[in-house]
């Protein structure tokens, strides 16, 4: 592996670790905070603020926003998108793509049995049975399109595609977010706290997948060079 190749990987390895790392913090603080009660002022403020804007046609674009983040939109695109990576012979990405949703899934159940937060009253129709924190449209949607997002700029050569890329998902992600809070089926900090879960499951899918990549690039070097000593 070249130097700049090497610096390429050190870096996403740095950067993924530091992202994991600080998101995880975060969420713990996040999390001790709602259990004693101390988000209750923050998650009102920021409802009631979303709230005053609601009207017919906003209403109806967050429920289209609100589906592009539910389960079964999401799992019909994973499956379509692992079908077609593996079309294209990419299978790498379908088993990375696989593997976030799959974890993104059970640390979803997981966190919301942990913590046990009833739904908040909904504004619009009904509030789901299912616990209310973290949000699994935040969670879901970030790992999805976050993680088809670092798969599908891998193959742009612009860097300003990339970017655009990123800043679709980053906005998408954001929109389904703000749609659970504006249909008020989930309290602000429950979307936090589904973002936070996400970068860190994300992080440290990433993590390991260019540690995993770093072995493969250096094996076959060592091995030439083991040969060549020979």
């Amino acid at each position: 592996m070249d130097k700049p190749t090497k610096f390429k990987f050190g870096y996403y390895l740095v950067v993924g670790i530091l992202a994991a790392s600080t998101s995880l913090l975060l969420f713990g603080w996040l999390a001790e905070e709602m259990l004693d009660a101390d988000t209750a002022h923050f998650d009102a403020v920021v409802r009631t603020a979303i709230h005053q804007f609601a009207s017919p046609p906003l209403t109806h674009t967050m429920e289209v926003f609100s589906f592009l983040g539910s389960v079964v939109f999401i799992v019909g695109l994973t499956l379509l998108a692992m079908g077609l990576f593996i079309y294209f012979h990419r299978p790498r990405a379908a088993a990375l793509l696989a593997i976030t949703m799959t974890g993104a899934a059970i640390l979803d159940e997981v966190l919301k049995y942990a913590f046990h937060r009833p739904r908040p009253v909904a504004f619009f129709g009904s509030s789901p049975a299912s616990y209310s924190f973290p949000s699994g449209h935040a969670l879901g949607s970030m790992c999805f399109y976050g993680a088809l997002a670092m798969i599908l700029s891998a193959r742009l050569a612009s860097r300003a595609a990339r970017v655009f890329l990123y800043l679709g998902a980053i906005l998408l992600v954001s929109a389904i977010g703000i749609s659970r809070i504006y249909l008020g089926v989930h309290y602000p900090s429950d979307v936090i706290a589904g973002y936070l879960a996400a970068i860190v499951w994300v992080g440290a899918v990433g993590v390991a997948q260019d540690f995993i990549r770093r072995r493969g690039a250096n094996g076959p070097e060592r091995l030439g060079s083991a040969s060549k000593s020979s």
